[in-house]
């Protein structure tokens, strides 16, 4: 996994990295506008979504409402929102502020949930090329990810956790540190297909991003992970 330079300034300090990205996505929104186009979502946060197309182009408009249902794991959610920003194939969607609204948003991303939701990328035959030193890879579209990395002698070197826009990641001879995603884009590759995100470090530890991750990780099915890999993450996260 390639490491970019730190950026630093006066006011804050961004770090890039690339990750591999998993080419299907399962959790989807079905617009009710006319067209109906079903987009499949590929961030969500309980503030709001990246909504992509995978075909085709949409006909919606920055500003405007948008109201739709998402579809994840047999599970069904009505929500409302307003375009913030487009493309011809994208979409940043922010929800309704009506209280109930975002709490509807909030139980659907429920952390025990979207454990269950997670997938071993490194187990199946999904026809994604793993970086050589990705050991385990845990994903639960877009909600959540996790990356367990191993040195060349097959000792664990590091752990990376994304839950919505939040980041957690310990890392040998670094330690732990939390940040938040500022921004992600595409990147093709001849040999992988990755994601390049900037994120905002936090200049101290965020103990509400650890806690999420403690709750995540303690919701993990122990057929996911080996028994080493838990222990070794939970150990460092301080469970």
């Amino acid at each position: 996994m390639r490491h970019l330079n730190l950026v630093k300034s006066d006011f804050e300090q961004l770090e890039k990295i690339t990750l591999p990205r998993f080419p299907f996505c399962y959790l989807t929104f079905k617009c009710s506008k006319n067209t109906k186009q079903v987009f499949e979502v590929k961030d969500i946060s309980n503030s709001g979504m990246q909504l992509s197309l995978k075909d085709g182009e949409h006909s919606l408009a920055e500003d405007e409402n948008i109201h739709g249902y998402l579809h994840w794991a047999g599970r069904e959610l009505e929500v409302n929102g307003n375009i913030k920003w487009k493309t011809d194939m994208r979409l940043g969607v922010e929800f309704s502020s009506q209280a109930t609204s975002r709490e509807d948003v909030t139980n659907f991303l429920d952390l025990e949930t979207i454990a269950k939701q997670l997938k071993p990328v490194h187990k199946v035959d999904y026809g994604v090329d793993l970086p050589a030193k990705l050991k385990y890879w845990l994903r639960a579209d877009g909600p959540v990810e996790l990356f367990v990395w191993q040195h060349a002698d097959g000792e664990l070197s590091k752990f990376q956790i994304l839950i919505m826009e939040n980041f957690v990641e310990w890392e040998d001879g670094h330690g732990l540190k939390t940040a938040r995603v500022i921004s992600k884009r595409d990147i093709d590759t001849p040999l992988i297909t990755e994601d390049e995100f900037v994120f905002k470090i936090d200049e101290v530890i965020d103990d509400l991003k650890i806690q999420n991750s403690k709750s995540l990780i303690k919701s993990v099915n122990d057929d996911l992970l080996s028994h080493s890999a838990l222990d070794f993450i939970k150990m460092k996260l301080g469970l």
